[in-house]
């Protein structure tokens, strides 16, 4: 019988705690003196390459969980410590790294993957291994098959339940015209896809996707193929990378229309758009940035954090994945196998999350109610945006999605 945990509220610290806790944000943690062998988690994202800005928060929200946990005795005496691994935003070098994590280092779970190319490329040898996989931001739908029961979704829904929102708000703002550009790799395709499958339903909107490499950064010639459709808004949800200069490369052609982002870090899209992207530039993702807990997880994440200038909701997956594996070992103990069966029997709530955390039978998210955000001019509340005074402002937090089926 499922029941539900409340994974994560009691990790409020003293502030003296919090200090020790700041030791540099991201690095591997010790075992810090505890009894027994420390719990080893695996934290395997993208610290190089083009998803990078997306694997650092990850990373230092792991590493801020297990250093909360360690404060205060760890799980069952027992400290955790964090492995790091870097995929370099490749899925041959996300293989290599999970066998090494798994094999060599004995982690009980491994969790950060952004990359929907690493996700394919990882997941197989999750399920292989039984060692419980979780993906942050790899939103492909062929990652999970039927059979998954060791790869979980965090954060991003798969593909086909990200289209629907979008397709919800463009009728919200009775519009007609809709471009998008979506990257060539895994992501992209299952976007253009997924929109191509919802637009349907909708004959009297006109969706034209363009197509380009996920490492561009110049989108002049894709923006240029739009200006015949006039579109009213700009999907850029196939394109993570290519968020902040769609953007501001469409302004400079005279596309004042709204851009949908592709739950790209906005500090990232902030730092490249500027003011192009105020009022203008909308995303989606996990964070309930209105929260009293998300704001107090915020201030902890930036006192420890040297790398990061915003709570990002990579960040906020990442420091989940850790209470949850953490409350599972305490609970079913350090076998990773046992640690998936608490995970499906089981829902959590995270602080800060616009959803609770639950899973279908196959690992994809059961209840997830996308929260969809506008940048804002601010101010942010106080100690929570070290970026500048834009803030996030709420448009939606969506109905709960109905979970995608892989399909046999």
């Amino acid at each position: 019988m499922r029941h539900r945990s409340r994974a994560g509220l009691g990790s409020l610290l003293l502030a003296a705690a919090l200090l020790l806790a700041a030791c540099g944000g991201g690095d591997e943690g010790g075992d810090g003196g505890g009894g027994g062998e420390p719990i080893k988690i695996g934290a395997l994202t993208s610290l190089t390459g083009n998803f990078t800005p997306w694997g650092v928060q990850v990373r230092d929200g792991m590493q801020l969980a297990v250093n909360e946990i360690n404060q205060r005795g760890g799980v069952d005496g027992r400290q955790l410590q964090l492995v790091v691994a870097d995929d370099q935003s490749k899925a041959e070098e996300g293989t290599r790294a999970i066998e090494r994590l798994i094999e060599q280092d004995g982690v009980v779970a491994v969790g950060g993957i952004i990359s929907s190319d690493v996700g394919l490329a990882t997941a197989r040898i999750a399920e292989q291994s039984k060692v419980p996989l979780f993906l942050v931001k790899a939103g492909a739908g062929g990652i999970l098959t039927p059979s998954s029961r060791h790869t979980f979704r965090t954060c991003l829904p798969a593909a086909p339940m990200v289209a629907g929102p979008i397709l919800q708000y463009v009728q919200s703002k009775n519009l007609t015209r809709v471009g998008a550009i979506v990257a060539d790799y895994a992501w992209g395709q299952a976007i253009k896809g997924a929109l191509e499958d919802a637009f349907k339903a909708a004959p009297n909107i006109r969706l034209q996707i363009e197509v380009a490499p996920v490492g561009e950064q110049d989108f002049t010639t894709y923006l240029r193929s739009l200006e015949r459709l006039d579109p009213q808004m700009i999907v850029a949800t196939g394109h993570p990378p290519g968020s902040g200069p769609i953007t501001v490369q469409s302004a400079d052609l005279g596309f004042e229309v709204p851009i949908t982002g592709a739950y790209t870090p906005r500090s990232l899209v902030m730092n490249g758009a500027k003011d192009a992207a105020l009022d203008r530039y909308a995303d989606f993702g996990c964070a309930d940035v209105e929260s009293s807990e998300y704001q107090d997880l915020a201030r902890r994440f930036l006192a420890f954090s040297q790398n990061n200038k915003f709570f990002e909701d990579d960040a906020l997956a990442g420091y989940g994945i850790v209470t949850m594996v953490a409350e599972a070992v305490g609970a079913a103990g350090d076998d990773p196998a046992a640690i998936a069966t608490h995970l499906h029997q089981n829902t959590f709530d995270i602080p800060g999350y616009s959803f609770q955390m639950r899973w279908t039978e196959w690992g994809e998210l059961a209840a997830a109610r996308i929260a969809f955000d506008l940048l804002g001019r601010g101010p942010a509340p106080q100690g929570v945006n070290e970026a500048g005074e834009w803030y996030p402002e709420r448009l939606l937090i969506s109905e709960p999605l109905e979970p995608f089926r892989p399909p046999s």
